[in-house]
């Protein structure tokens, strides 16, 4: 009965930073037998089913088939002419002869953000061996943060929810606006 919670740290909350409005998203689905219409995708609207507790607009989704210079493309269009903060991309990022996702996104990003794609791989990895097998890239198109995700639907979701919350502190210092986190970090260590 004498114990109190002073204060809590450490939980999705404190790394969850609001834009100040949504985020304008797109999620492409890389796959030539989707986009034949042969098989249904379940990735990508695993995607956006993951998004959907966040305030997250997805603005565009897109079923492609696995050509690097119609990604190229439409990663071009996504970044430069929409100007979104993320694109997602889901399938194209495994070892087959079609699989051609990660070197479109090297193609047209301007810096290289790996730290993501490891985190992505690690969470996965956590869950099945096979996540190691993932070239995805993480790469950033003037303010766009672009990411490629597996093609199965679990490795699609499961890579989401390695994302979420803190790639909302990304896109908001990609953004140029100050950083609150980084504020109330420096404020906790001076002890107020």
């Amino acid at each position: 009965s004498d114990i109190r919670l002073l204060e809590k740290r450490g939980g999705e909350a404190d790394f969850f930073e609001d834009l100040g409005r949504p985020v304008r998203a797109a999620v492409l689905v890389v796959s030539d037998s989707v986009y034949a219409g042969e098989k249904e995708d379940r990735a990508g609207k695993a995607i956006i089913d993951e998004l959907s507790g966040y305030p997250v607009d997805i603005v565009e989704y897109k079923v492609l088939p696995d050509e690097r210079s119609l990604l190229r493309d439409e990663l071009r269009r996504l970044a430069d002419e929409m100007g979104l903060d993320l694109v997602l991309t889901s399938g194209g990022t495994g070892f087959g002869p079609r699989d051609t996702t990660p070197e479109a996104t090297e193609d047209v990003v301007d810096k290289d953000a790996p730290g993501i794609s490891e985190a992505i791989r690690a969470y996965g990895s956590e869950r099945t061996p096979f996540s190691a097998l993932s070239r995805g890239k993480v790469g950033i198109r003037g303010k766009t943060l672009i990411v490629n995700l597996p093609g199965s639907t679990r490795g699609a979701r499961e890579s989401v929810r390695a994302l979420l919350p803190w790639i909302f502190h990304g896109l908001k210092l990609l953004s140029g606006a100050s950083s609150e986190y980084h504020a109330r970090e420096d404020e906790r260590r001076r002890g107020r």
